[in-house]
């Protein structure tokens, strides 16, 4: 059976998905991109021990270096799916903020970084909005300040990956949270009309972390992806 590749966004690990690996019919491979900050040696990092053939999910951060993955080697993906993501390189406004936001997380900062920048802009409000943005803290600083500087540079640094998603033509899900200020729309819109094959969906109820604010109709999106 052809293994999953859950790829999670930024800074955040495999308890992003939430229960979504345990509940789908298929073997599920978590890949964290910790240690490269290119997103080209991202994906040779993976591609190295790698399956041989694998269906791809990715949200946000994880969607950018899937879309790096199949650059490199589309032949070994069998299916795609890009969650709250941008297939755009980084617009000139982003990448002005990244320098002082690294150089206040290795300065020791991290944890300030993620409140004031980065969490206010994840989720949709709601009862499970707390604990969720608790979840998203911990995971950042499980992680790190090295792994943020990496990981923020290999954003900063992206290429634009249009070419690479007209050129799929393999089962393809496109979905978003409809409050996703981050990744909005129009990005997911233009993702679906270069794959005119998938599915694009929109998940009320949810922002930019649809596995963790509506694990339900995430799940349902993915199964039938994979079916």
């Amino acid at each position: 059976m052809t293994p999953l590749v859950l790829i999670p966004g930024m800074m955040c690990d495999a308890r992003m998905w939430g229960r979504i690996d345990t509940d789908l019919a298929v073997p599920v491979i978590h890949h964290i991109p910790t240690d490269a900050d290119t997103m080209s040696a991202l994906a040779e990092l993976f591609l190295a021990d790698a399956p041989p053939r694998f269906a791809l999910a990715g949200l946000s951060m994880g969607g950018i270096l899937a879309m790096e993955i199949l650059r490199q080697a589309p032949d070994r993906v069998t299916r795609l799916a890009l969650l709250d993501t941008n297939p755009r390189a980084e617009n000139v406004a982003v990448q002005a903020r990244r320098a002082p936001q690294i150089a206040r997380a290795l300065a020791g900062d991290l944890e300030g970084v993620m409140r004031q920048d980065m969490k206010p802009n994840y989720l949709a409000s709601g009862p499970k909005k707390a604990a969720i943005l608790d979840l998203c803290m911990d995971m950042a600083l499980t992680l790190g300040p090295e792994v943020f500087a990496r990981q923020s540079r290999a954003l900063r640094d992206r290429p634009d990956q249009q070419a690479t998603l007209a050129g799929f033509k393999g089962p393809a899900l496109v979905l978003m949270g409809v409050e996703d200020r981050l990744c909005p729309l129009d990005r997911h819109q233009l993702m679906h009309d270069l794959m005119p094959q998938s599915q694009l969906l929109i998940i009320s109820g949810a922002a930019h972390l649809p596995p963790l604010e509506q694990p339900d109709a995430t799940l349902r999106a993915l199964r039938d992806w994979l079916a």
